[in-house]
């Protein structure tokens, strides 16, 4: 068991506290959102409660099929795939996820890397990190803070997470900036082609 959940980094989120997170994100009825490490659907939920169009990336083959069965019924696609292979729609999109911790930082990489049509994400990391991204210390932040405004959201307590993460957590907010920065129309063909529009394996 140990090494099972040590292999996947699964911290499942309570319910509680997932609505809050969706609620502060500001989802809207028709948003395209990506639930990246979606485990048992604690985070889905509300996202599917608001209309939002859900993709949710799940790598474990148990938790995935019972995604399926879960939100058959709603306009939720269930991706198994391994986070860091994810493919990224090439429509705008927004990110509410709670990503095992170990792929977080090449996950963050990758939703701000040229030719992402990321509008806002909200994701909950360990703390250093969501001070490092925050304050422009990570890497390339001098490309991508030309794109996206960074900052801290809603700080989580251990217990928010079964089983407790090992140190503080909290919401990373990364947003892009409007004006000239803004991406209107098709991509520059960097981003892979996506699951969502149906290119991908599901």
């Amino acid at each position: 068991m140990h090494a099972v959940r040590a292999r996947w980094g699964f911290h499942q989120l309570g319910r509680t506290w997932a609505a809050r997170i969706v609620a502060d994100a500001g989802i809207r009825a028709g948003d395209l959102v990506l639930d990246v490490g979606a485990g048992t659907g604690a985070l889905t939920t509300p996202l599917v409660d608001r209309g939002a169009r859900v993709v949710a990336f799940e790598q474990h083959p148990r938790r995935a099929v019972e995604l399926r069965e879960r939100f058959a019924a709603d306009d939720v696609t269930v991706v198994v795939a391994d986070a860091l292979d994810l493919w990224l729609p090439r429509r705008p999109f927004r990110v509410v996820s709670n990503p095992p911790f170990a792929i977080t930082a090449a996950l963050l990489r990758r939703l701000v890397a040229p030719g992402s049509r990321l509008e806002r994400a909200d994701i909950i990391v360990p703390w250093h990190t969501a001070r490092r991204w925050a304050t422009g210390d990570a890497p390339g932040a001098g490309r991508w803070l030309r794109q996206f405004e960074v900052g801290t959201g809603r700080a989580l307590p251990r217990s928010a997470m079964s089983p407790p993460p090992p140190s503080g957590v909290a919401v990373l907010v990364i947003a892009r900036r409007p004006g000239p920065g803004r991406r209107n129309g098709r991509g520059n063909g960097r981003t892979r082609r996506s699951a969502v529009d149906g290119k991908g394996d599901h």
